[in-house]
């Protein structure tokens, strides 16, 4: 085995020799030759190539006022059907009209199932609830009742709810036939005569 090579000093401070070069001026430090020209080596090599960016992280976009998840509940945390269709309903101001449509599909429970063959609720509009009998015998019951089924519509949701109740009898049959009519004439007694 021979002997094994020496590795050669980076710089002057390890080979204890001093630069060849003096400095031109007093208190200018000394610098080594080699190092200066690897320097000036390794900057022509790196000039050549692309620089490398360093990633930046993204912030998330805060919203104001947003806090920090915690332990605690708050509403960006999974929440339950029933409360988010109830906040929905009180934002858009939808509870009354939702309300009422509920007592409409419980018609039978609220009149009782004999008044509800023969009346059915038609619409709900400005606190007034207009309802058609299929009689004018049983319009007639009704508009006597009426007063008694505001109070229980009111009980079901909320005072103040409906005010009035709107009672309609049958459809009327239309002696109407054909595109033409007359002016001022009365229907089918027009011909008897």
């Amino acid at each position: 085995m021979g002997p094994s090579p020496v590795p050669e000093p980076r710089n002057s401070s390890e080979s204890g020799f001093e630069s060849e070069a003096a400095p031109d001026r007093p208190g200018e430090p000394e610098h080594d030759k080699q190092g200066l020209d690897l320097a000036k080596s390794l900057a022509g090599r790196l000039k050549g190539m692309s620089p490398v960016k360093p990633v930046k992280r993204r912030k998330r976009p805060r919203i104001d006022g947003a806090q920090i998840s915690s332990a605690r509940p708050d509403d960006r945390d999974p929440q339950k059907l029933t409360n988010t269709l109830g906040r929905l309903m009180r934002d858009q101001g939808w509870e009354v009209d939702v309300a009422v449509h509920g007592v409409m599909a419980r018609w039978p429970s609220i009149v009782g199932p004999e008044m509800a063959e023969h009346c059915k609720p038609e619409s709900y509009q400005d606190t007034e609830l207009t309802v058609r009998t299929d009689s004018t015998a049983w319009a007639t019951q009704l508009k006597m009742l009426a007063p008694d089924l505001v109070r229980r519509l009111n009980a079901e949701l909320g005072d103040g709810t409906v005010t009035r109740v709107n009672v309609q009898g049958p459809h009327a049959p239309s002696w109407r036939k054909g595109p033409r009519t007359v002016r001022g004439g009365r229907g089918p007694r027009d011909t008897y005569g």
